[in-house]
């Protein structure tokens, strides 16, 4: 009931908010057309969404315009250009359903691009303008809006109207847009004069475009040609060329070039340029621009006849391409050496010659055989004035290509092992020693490598420490190297130089980087732990027990102690020493367990194939077990994929007095292993265990101490065998 009257009262207060998708509205014309310079202001209302929708405007362009202004829904921009022209766009989202869009277009307008040309009477094939024949002057404006734009006519200055005689026509803009023509029935001369096309736009806002075009007796049509030895033109790479055609007749038309033996594109990009001088300059010429170039009289400012064209050959010449361009030939004393400079390029290539070079000290030079494209310089048998760098300069009438060649006698660098089996160990508390294994990379390519010189720094500092490792004998491809890296201080990060050493002198130098890390699988034959330091060795508290062992010294030990259990000193009596015990007080109560796991130790198996003999591993330690409550303490086997969990290897309940006692038990892992010490309370407070100098050895155990797996006999237990001995003897004394 009382349930019910809550969901009541929640439902009236709390109704259930509606949701609805975004719509939106805009407040301008479809098209909108402005001239250039105004200000155009966009505006952009919600009708509809909820929750209320984000207003956004995008354009066609790749963003809104620099200087563009979004205020709410309204999109200004000041100063329009044409440039700013297309469309944009209102998007109102609100991430329900699909977003609301709204658009217009913005036009501006301009009026570009003026071109005129005059087309001879047709029907005659002459390309001349003659008295009594017809004569058609055209003229072309690039318009925006192009359905606004308008053309009126001028002759010497005066309005121009169609008549019989000069019949004015505006070409189908779908068919040539922006186009007006100018028929002139019947030359006479008094028709020679200056026509002008003038065009603009209906709404104005924007200047007129005027276009002047003579008609007289001394118009002339086109013609092309190339000047005096300009073809073929010959030009080095890199230069700056300029083809040319020579443009006659009045007026002078435009000159359109392209290249004339392939489809390809222009310096610029585009498969044709426009010149009004004739002229084609080209900046920085390359050896690809190599061809026939055609330039060709175009109908724009010139008679609209048939085209006059003319070619220009350019010829680039660069200098050789050669490989290699660079080679670093490594080499021991008295052995051949042989260099090759290959021709792979050259314009001209009928003349190439060749110098060899020993630091600008010239060896040898001659001339490229016809038949072969290479040429080549021998060292019969290196000695130490043969080191140096080698220079082969192929060279024509464009220049030289140069082929490089050190020879040296260092050795390859070196290449460090990563997977050595356990290379970090550590026996004593504040140092490392780790296992540095390489191989020589090609050691038979020069001299026997005779020492390496070894180099450490720590990490973050600037001062290395050397020393030579000296190598007896030869070493072969793939062999492995070994040095051991000794006092490294924890946990310090170590950077190492290794060089190798022949007698040319240091070969190339290989570095890495030594971190120190608790070792995922220590040492066996030298793991040894003594609780001295906070990491205790890699060791973990078992995270599924009841408590934790402590990590504890005597000359620290809390004066609230419980009295008449645990140690006074770590096993070696020292009072500043430190080990790790079980503390039994409140709140731990009986059967409470601590254990605590070692880090991993590996199995390495003696045949690739698996494990079949078992190895034997001793496990041993030191332990104080003092008090009337002492429970158990147990060592166990913890092996990786083992799912169930064995017996104890080792265990031993009950007071055994107050001192350290050691405890060896062999074990036989047969996989990856952990040891396990699990510490157990017993029925009261006076019941510490404690552990030191835990170590793990490879072979069986040696002497191990009696496996006390049972409890401790009593004290009265003691002291009733005595006196049954006692009471025995003095029976049979009697006799």
């Amino acid at each position: 009931m009382c349930v019910g009257s809550l969901t009541a009262v929640l439902s009236s207060d709390s109704p259930i908010r509606q949701t609805a998708s975004p719509s939106i509205k805009l407040l301008v014309e479809d098209p909108i057309v402005v001239n250039p310079g105004q200000t155009v202001s966009l505006v952009c209302i919600t009708t509809g969404g909820e929750p209320p929708p984000l207003l956004t405007w995008v354009s066609t362009n790749d963003s809104l315009p620099q200087r563009s202004v979004v205020k709410g829904g309204t999109l200004t921009l000041p100063a329009i250009t044409s440039d700013e022209a297309g469309v944009y766009s209102c998007v109102a989202s609100n991430n329900v359903g699909n977003p609301a869009k709204k658009s217009t277009t913005i036009v501006v307008t301009a009026l570009k691009k003026g071109r005129f040309w005059i087309t001879p009477d047709p029907y005659h094939n002459d390309d001349n303008i003659q008295i009594g024949r017809e004569v058609k002057i055209s003229c072309q404006v690039e318009a925006t809006p192009p359905e606004e734009l308008t053309f009126s006519w001028l002759k010497n200055g005066r309005a121009l109207r169609s008549s019989e005689r000069m019949v004015i026509t505006q070409t189908d803009p779908d068919i040539s847009p922006g186009t007006t023509n100018l028929d002139i029935i019947d030359l006479k001369f008094t028709d020679f004069g200056t026509y002008t096309c003038v065009a603009a736009l209906k709404g104005g806002g924007i200047p007129d475009i005027s276009i002047d075009v003579n008609i007289s007796s001394f118009l002339v049509p086109p013609n092309l040609t190339v000047p005096r030895g300009k073809s073929p033109l010959v030009a080095r790479e890199g230069d700056t060329v300029e083809l040319e055609c020579l443009v006659s007749g009045k007026p002078k038309p435009i000159i359109l070039w392209s290249r004339a033996d392939k489809e390809a594109p222009m310096p610029d990009g585009s498969m044709q340029m426009e010149s009004y001088d004739g002229v084609l300059r080209i900046v920085n010429v390359s050896r690809e621009m190599t061809g026939s170039y055609r330039c060709q009289t175009s109908q724009y400012n010139g008679f609209n006849v048939k085209p006059r064209e003319a070619v220009v050959e350019l010829i680039v010449q660069y200098p050789p391409t050669v490989e290699p361009v660079y080679m670093e030939m490594r080499q021991g004393l008295g052995r051949p050496v042989v260099m090759s400079c290959r021709v792979l390029r050259a314009h001209p290539s009928r003349v190439l010659r060749f110098e060899w070079l020993l630091s600008n000290r010239l060896l040898h030079a001659g001339a490229f055989d016809t038949q072969r494209d290479e040429t080549e310089y021998t060292i019969r048998s290196l000695n130490r004035d043969g080191w140096g760098e080698y220079t082969c300069n192929v060279i024509n009438e464009a220049g030289a290509g140069k082929c490089t060649f050190q020879v040296t006698g260092k050795a390859y660098p070196v290449e460090f092992y990563y997977d050595t089996y356990s290379p970090l160990w550590q026996n004593r508390p504040r140092v490392y020693g780790f296992k540095l294994q390489w191989t020589q990379m090609n050691p038979n390519a020069v001299d026997r490598i005779v020492a390496y010189r070894l180099g450490i720094r720590q990490v973050g500092l600037d001062r290395w420490w050397e020393q030579e490792i000296p190598v007896d004998g030869a070493i072969n491809k793939g062999e492995l190297m070994t040095h051991n890296l000794t006092e490294l201080i924890k946990p310090e990060s170590y950077e190492v130089r290794l060089t190798p050493i022949t007698r040319f002198g240091e070969g190339d130098s290989t570095v890495r980087i030594v971190t120190y890390s608790a070792p995922i699988n220590p040492h066996l034959r030298e793991f040894h732990c003594s609780f001295e330091e906070e990491p205790i060795c890699m060791f973990t508290q078992d995270k599924n027990d009841d408590f934790d062992w402590t990590r504890h010294s005597a000359a620290t030990r809390d004066t609230k102690y419980t009295p008449n259990t645990g140690p006074s000193g770590d096993r070696s009596g020292s009072k500043q020493g430190f080990y790790m015990y079980i503390e039994t007080s409140r709140p731990r109560k009986e059967g409470d367990q601590a254990r605590l796991v070692s880090p991993f130790f590996n199995v390495a198996p003696k045949n690739p194939y698996g494990i079949t003999n078992p190895p034997a591993y001793c496990f041993s330690f030191f332990y104080h077990m003092y008090g009337k409550h002492i429970g158990t303490l147990n060592a166990l086997l913890k092996q990786k994929g083992q799912t169930t969990s064995e017996g104890p290897a080792w265990s031993l309940n009950g007071n055994q007095g107050d001192r350290w006692k050691q405890a060896k038990v062999s074990i036989h892992p047969t996989a990856s292993f952990q040891v396990v010490l699990e510490g157990i309370r017993g029925p009261g407070i006076e019941g510490d265990i404690a552990i030191d100098d835990v170590t793990l050895e490879e072979g069986e155990c040696r002497d191990p101490p009696p496996n006390l797996s049972s409890e401790a006999p009593p004290t009265c237990s003691h002291i009733w065998l005595l006196c049954i001995t006692l009471v025995m003897t003095l029976l049979e004394g009697q006799r």
